[in-house]
């Protein structure tokens, strides 16, 4: 086992182990850490905990210091700098005429180098821009194309739920979803209503999932026969959430009543039918 923390770089972005060389640290915390890009900015996630070796993937670089004022006073400018590389970066590609959209800049803590990230539909021949973009700012220049799911976990949003994006707030990693989910969980197929403001099935499809494929395994689906005080039933309707099924009994008339899924035991479930392209992975 091995000791480390975990640091983000940006709020709702992806944590990674960093040896805290001996030291503590708390949730929270501002550092500066040793990087593969050289030195960094960021805070605490987990604060000391062991994990397993084989947990971390490459070398595990260390946490240099805690971050202080002249630290946190280069972020403060780095952050004033890239909302003027974002008009300059804006009006460059109107020259250029090219078909993308500019989502964020980000520049290194050092300031040795500045990341654009955009959106586009296709490949985009950019050389052209880099360049232009090296001579007005004489530092080294990244362009990275990224996805529709990842510019909204950058410029953050509202669901239709309510609440701040799950991207955003606290998903390191995008799963992929597919209609099946959204089928096995009974919620309408329109496009509309299982997107996100990204365009793509709302991920809170995926990490639902596991709760709904356990209540599907216990609780009797539509068509399932059914044993009944009275004998046998079918159930006609079901409720994965609360438990409750609308049950009719087989050789009598009597409507359809209802019953907790504890009370009744399985004889038992409809054939599967085959699968078609619905319930395919789509993302």
């Amino acid at each position: 086992m091995t000791t480390v923390i975990s640091v983000k770089f940006k709020e709702g972005g992806r944590a990674y182990y960093f040896n805290p060389d001996g030291k503590k640290y708390s949730v929270g915390d501002k550092v500066i850490v040793e990087t593969s890009a050289g030195n960094a900015f960021g805070f605490v996630s987990k604060a000391n905990h062991e994990v397993s070796e084989d947990s971390i993937v490459g070398e595990l670089k260390k946490v240099l210091r805690s971050a202080n004022d002249k630290d946190l006073n280069r972020i403060k400018e780095n952050e004033a700098k890239q909302k003027d590389a974002f008009a300059i970066c804006e009006k460059k590609i109107a020259e250029h005429g090219l078909d993308m959209k500019l989502v964020e800049v980000e520049y290194s803590f050092d300031g040795a180098k500045i990341t654009f990230f955009f959106t586009a539909d296709g490949r985009v021949d950019f050389r052209e821009l880099v360049k232009d973009l090296a001579a007005s700012f004489h530092t080294r220049i990244e362009l990275r194309q990224i996805g529709v799911r990842d510019e909204a976990r950058m410029l953050g949003g509202i669901g239709i739920c309510g609440q701040p994006y799950c991207c955003k707030r606290f998903l390191d990693d995008f799963q992929p979803v597919s209609i099946k989910m959204a089928k096995e969980q009974g919620l309408s197929l329109n496009p509309t209503k299982i997107s996100g403001s990204c365009g793509r099935l709302m991920c809170c499809l995926k990490y639902e999932q596991n709760s709904y494929e356990h209540l599907l395994s216990i609780t009797p689906g539509v068509g399932s026969v059914v044993k009944i005080p009275e004998g046998t039933g079918t159930v006609v309707d079901c409720n994965l959430i609360t438990g409750n099924l609308l049950v009719k009994p087989d050789n009598s008339e009597g409507s359809p009543f209802k019953v907790h899924r504890s009370a009744v035991k399985l004889i038992s479930r409809p054939k599967k039918k085959k699968k078609d392209d619905d319930e395919q992975v789509i993302e």
